[in-house]
């Protein structure tokens, strides 16, 4: 088989270590949804589907009926069951159904669609009402709700009420808990109507990882977890909850499951006053050393780490030198003896006692960690080890 210019490892331990720390704080009996969207937020879905059953996960959030086909396909478990949270093509909806996977229906002519195909189907339409509290992104609004409930128990035989969710705008920062907490009263006041009108969802979910994290309060029937599970914390704000909460100076519950690494290319040596690479970004001050790393913007790797990131190469900091390309980029490796064409180069990862996070990239290049990983391209190949 022909190698790919860099390579991801997967840790199922890590996995394991993060839902055990995610199930002790949300306790027993919530459903954990592992969030799969994004390719598994570039971790690849079939491979990291394989590994959340493993850890016991019988849930999972996709964003597409296309990530949907992608989850069923990786599926080993006959009760797993996968959920759609955001686009579903009309042409689509025949396969969810006839598969049971459910999903999010946040306006009124979706249920009306859902009947429709349900009775084609000869299968029930199992679905989750996503409200609108106060997002303004979807969701079903408040005058909606008794019209909407009332459509679902008239056709319960075609109908099922699986879910009543919203999605919180920001919880992640501290800054937007006056608005959060409108939100989940927004919520409760709607899923008082509901009970008013004596027909009740079999869940009920409100928490991403950050709500999970740290508001308990928003924690229901199921969560919906993905930054988290990945070893990430949503935000910094997020982390010093957890701090507080549990009177800890520092702690690290959550560790990282994705390591990204390539390898040298090319070593060369760059004279005083010679630039590298493209443009006059960088001018070398010295005789230097640098080694071209076959990797760049288009497998992952952002530019706004020109002359400004690090890999890991003989276990030391190497400098990125230059304008980081499309396919390639160059480090400085002046300070580090003997490196020679095919040495391991860590992009994301530790070596011996250095580790270049997620976390670290980000503060850099001004994304957020989801952002950083969800571009890792699909063809990069995937393995898991322990």
């Amino acid at each position: 088989m022909v190698k790919h210019s860099s390579r991801i490892y997967l840790s199922q331990s890590a996995l394991k270590q993060n839902f055990r720390f995610i199930r002790e704080k949300i306790g027993p009996h919530p459903i954990i949804s592992s969030v799969v969207k994004a390719n598994a937020f570039g971790h690849g879905i079939g491979t990291f589907v394989a590994m959340a059953e493993k850890c016991g996960i019988r849930h999972f959030s996709v964003a597409s009926s296309y990530e949907a086909s992608k989850v069923k396909e990786a599926l080993a478990f006959d009760d797993s069951k996968i959920m759609i949270m955001g686009i579903l093509y009309p042409e689509d909806l025949a396969w969810v159904v006839e598969n049971s996977i459910e999903f999010f229906v946040f306006d009124f002519a979706q249920l009306e669609n859902a009947l429709q195909v349900a009775k084609q189907v000869g299968k029930s339409a199992v679905i989750h009402l996503e409200m609108e509290t106060g997002g303004n992104r979807t969701g079903l609004p408040l005058d909606e709700l008794e019209k909407a409930v009332r459509f679902m128990k008239k056709h319960k035989k075609h109908i099922r009420f699986e879910g009543m969710c919203t999605h919180f705008a920001g919880i992640e920062s501290l800054a937007n808990q006056f608005r959060i907490q409108r939100q989940l009263k927004a919520f409760q006041n709607m899923y008082k109507w509901v009970k008013k009108l004596k027909y009740l969802p079999r869940v009920r979910h409100t928490a991403c990882s950050a709500a999970a994290l740290a508001f308990p309060e928003t924690v229901m029937d199921l969560v919906r977890i993905g930054t988290a599970q990945f070893g990430m914390w949503p935000s910094p704000d997020i982390y010093n909850l957890h701090l507080l909460q549990t009177g800890k100076v520092r702690d690290s519950p959550l560790k990282r499951v994705l390591t990204w690494k390539t390898d040298v290319m090319h070593v060369k040596q760059v004279k005083k006053d010679e630039f590298v690479g493209y443009g006059t970004s960088y001018q070398a001050s010295r005789d230097m050393t640098v080694a071209v790393i076959p990797i760049g913007y288009s497998n992952g790797f952002p530019r706004a780490l020109s002359n400004r990131g690090h890999v890991l190469i003989h276990g030391k900091k190497a400098p990125v030198t230059g304008l980081i390309n499309m396919n390639v980029f160059m480090v400085d490796v002046s300070h580090i003896p003997d490196v020679v064409v095919g040495d391991d180069v860590v992009l994301i990862g530790k070596q011996r006692n250095i580790t270049i996070t997620i976390k670290s990239f980000t503060e850099i290049s001004n994304a957020v960690n989801n952002e950083l990983v969800s571009r890792l391209p699909t063809a990069i190949p995937r393995r898991v080890v322990r």
